[in-house]
């Protein structure tokens, strides 16, 4: 589970290299902001935002290769309709409820001043590649700080992006080394987690509440929301709600948007601690990847605490698959893509 890094060799280098002549994937820092976008083609796949006002890096929005947004647009670019709740769910992220005592999953705007120091900020504080070709490729140093900016535990994560057909892959290493000694204590709300765009969650028929920026409070009695068409299914072949705290090599959710089906499948990596992780995949639009939420999971036959003395590193890999047509990929193919990456060796840092 845990492994050992020298942070000497990671730094590659001061210069970084942004774009090349019209590669596949185009990866182009936007002058005087703290966003990188990842383009295919001459189309937007993500942007990478790290501006201090979050408080965590983001990927936001997320693109299939028709131009179709996945992702919710509260609180950041809200959309007619959008639900408003959990407003720290932006984009797909990493991060963990339960550091040291301190939340990081929750913390945002919306957290009263008295209270933010029971929270935690990732700070990106170095961009180390940035890589444009057949495969794109970012990495950058984070530091997950507490309210006083005491650094916890260095992060270092490589995003890499590429296109299969119409298939737009994301591939993560992140691996988190304890400037102190690091207690991360199981809890539900961790590590992988994405914002799925109203059509994808569960249609329900209970009532939701939903609360804005301004501290608004909505109302949407059960049934009447006609948006949501979602569903989830893992490896395992549990759907729905039923995929909630249960173990899986892949969770995907699907469902229509535009007229077309649309698919986001986060795969998980037998290197990872605690494979296969359990999935934190709600109904209203929360897909998560927690391998830590073990006591929850399983309402409390067992718990997975990781703790890491000063020095000690783990890393943490995931592939992100997004895709739109006529189909999305089968349980077999989406096999075939799991098998794919179980057999990439994480990238040597």
């Amino acid at each position: 589970m845990r492994t050992t890094v020298s942070f000497a060799i990671l730094v590659l280098t001061s210069s970084v290299a942004f774009g090349q002549n019209n590669p596949t994937v185009q990866v182009v820092k936007k002058a005087g902001a703290n966003i990188i976008d990842i383009k295919i083609g001459d189309k937007l796949f993500t942007s990478f935002l790290y501006p201090d006002t979050l408080e965590k890096p983001v990927l936001y929005p997320v693109f299939t290769s028709k131009g179709t947004d996945v992702t919710r647009g509260f609180p950041l670019n809200p959309r007619p309709g959008d639900p408003t709740d959990h407003p720290h769910h932006i984009g797909i992220w990493f991060n963990y409820e339960n550091l040291n005592g301190l939340d990081y999953w929750n913390n945002s705007y919306a957290i009263p001043k008295e209270k933010k120091n029971l929270y935690g900020w990732i700070k990106t504080d170095k961009i180390l590649e940035a890589k444009s070709g057949k495969t794109g490729i970012l990495s950058y140093h984070a530091n997950w700080v507490n309210q006083k900016n005491e650094v916890l535990v260095e992060e270092l994560t490589r995003l890499e992006f590429s296109k299969v057909g119409g298939k737009r892959i994301i591939d993560r290493t992140t691996t988190l080394t304890a400037n102190t000694e690091a207690n991360f204590t199981d809890a539900k709300d961790g590590m992988l987690g994405m914002r799925l765009a109203h059509e994808l969650q569960i249609p329900t028929t209970q009532d939701q509440k939903f609360t804005d920026n301004k501290g608004n409070v909505t109302i949407v009695k059960g049934g009447e929301d006609k948006i949501p068409n979602g569903n989830y299914i893992t490896s395992e072949g549990k759907s729905g709600d039923a995929a909630w705290s249960t173990r899986a090599a892949w969770c995907k959710v699907y469902g229509k948007m535009n007229g077309d089906s649309v698919a986001i499948t986060i795969i998980d990596h037998p290197a990872n601690p605690n494979y296969p992780t359990f999935w934190h995949a709600r109904g209203y639009g929360l897909f998560a990847a927690n391998p830590l939420g073990e006591k929850i999971f399983t309402n409390g036959k067992s718990a997975k605490n990781l703790s890491l003395k000063k020095g000690e590193s783990v890393t943490f890999n995931y592939r992100i698959v997004v895709e739109e047509g006529s189909r999305v990929s089968s349980a077999q193919e989406t096999n075939r893509l799991a098998a794919d990456f179980a057999r990439k060796k994480p990238a040597k840092r």
